[in-house]
């Protein structure tokens, strides 16, 4: 793994989320995008060199959905830039954690993504995103 790539949040609301974070961080959003898939609306800050990812359910069977409703809002995930998602899928599963899409899928901010499953990692959800070339 190369470095934090970003830090995930689920909110309530992206609109008044992005408000309270340009407030908090001193910077505005500078992207937001839907990822019709996983049904979830996303914005994007930068801190210096950090990335924070404000995610909010589009459909009520989302995982940011079932996220919210269990937890509430709050950190969701940490994701983790790799130079190969394939060959760190199979390196992570080798050593034994259970990956939950052994298949890497398009996510928003133009990455390949998989998760590893929060039970095997002390309770957090951790991404894996490669930049697509």
């Amino acid at each position: 793994m190369k470095k934090i790539e970003h830090i995930g949040i689920a909110v309530n609301s992206i609109e008044t989320s992005n408000i309270l974070f340009e407030k908090l961080l001193g910077t505005p959003c500078y992207k937001e995008e839907e990822v019709a898939s996983e049904g979830v609306k996303t914005s994007f800050f930068m801190t210096g060199p950090n990335k924070i990812e404000l995610l909010e359910a589009t459909k009520e069977d989302s995982p940011i959905a079932k996220f919210l409703a269990k937890k509430g809002e709050g950190i969701h995930h940490i994701a983790f830039e790799v130079q190969d998602i394939v060959a760190e899928i199979a390196r992570l599963k080798e050593e034994g954690f259970t990956i939950l899409n052994e298949i890497p899928k398009k996510g928003a901010d133009n990455k390949l993504v998989a998760f590893v499953h929060p039970k095997t990692t002390n309770g957090v959800l951790i991404e894996l995103c490669q930049e697509i070339v």
